[in-house]
C-alpha cells in the first residue's frame, strides 16, 4: 500500500494519545506508532524520567524494535507517525533502522520554544538518503500537547 493514502489524522491521534499517556504517568508528551499497509503494528511512549533511562525516547525504542522485529524489507514498508519530530539521537538510531518514512506533528525548529532548547541539526538532514522525514502534520494539535505540559518543571 502506498503510505500517501494512510489514514495519516488517525495514526497521529494514536501518538498524541500516547504522549499524554506519557504525561500522565510522570513522562515528558512524546508518543510514536509504527504502521505498516494502514496498519499500527507497534508504539511507545517517551519513558526517560519514569525508568530512569534517557534513551527511552519512542522514536529510538521504536528503531529497536522495528530491527529485531523485521527484515530490511519488511522495515522499508514501515512509516512512523510520532508527536514531535525525531531528536538527533533517534534519528541517528533510525539510520539503522532504514523505515520508509517519518511522519511528525511538531517540529525540531518549534520545540526549543516549549523546551528551551532546540536541536542542533535536524531529522531530515541525519535521514537524507535513507528515510523520508514528513511533517509537520497536525501541527496545531501537537503544539497543544507542549503547551499543556509544564516544561519548567522538567528542566534540570
Amino acid at each position: 500500500m502506498d503510505p500517501a493514502a494512510f489514514d495519516h489524522e488517525e495514526h497521529m491521534h494514536r501518538a498524541f494519545d500516547l504522549a499524554r499517556e506519557a504525561v500522565a504517568r510522570g513522562d515528558r508528551p512524546f508518543g510514536s506508532v509504527l504502521v505498516r499497509d494502514n496498519t499500527v503494528v507497534d508504539s511507545a511512549s517517551n519513558r526517560v524520567v519514569t525508568e530512569d533511562d534517557i534513551r527511552r525516547h519512542p522514536e529510538l525504542h521504536l528503531a529497536y524494535r522495528a530491527v529485531r522485529g523485521f527484515d530490511p524489507a519488511g522495515r522499508a514498508e514501515l512509516v512512523m507517525y510520532t508527536s514531535t519530530e525525531p531528536c538527533p539521537m533517534c534519528a541517528g538510531g533510525l539510520v539503522s533502522a532504514g523505515l520508509d518514512r517519518i511522519v511528525y506533528s511538531v517540529g525540531g525548529d518549534e520545540i526549543g520554544e516549549f523546551t528551551g532548547d532546540s536541536p542542533a541539526v535536524r531529522a531530515a538532514t541525519i535521514l537524507k538518503g535513507v528515510t523520508d522525514v514528513v511533517g509537520p502534520v497536525l501541527n496545531e494539535d501537537g503544539r497543544h500537547l507542549h503547551e499543556t505540559f509544564d516544561w519548567a518543571a522538567t528542566r534540570d
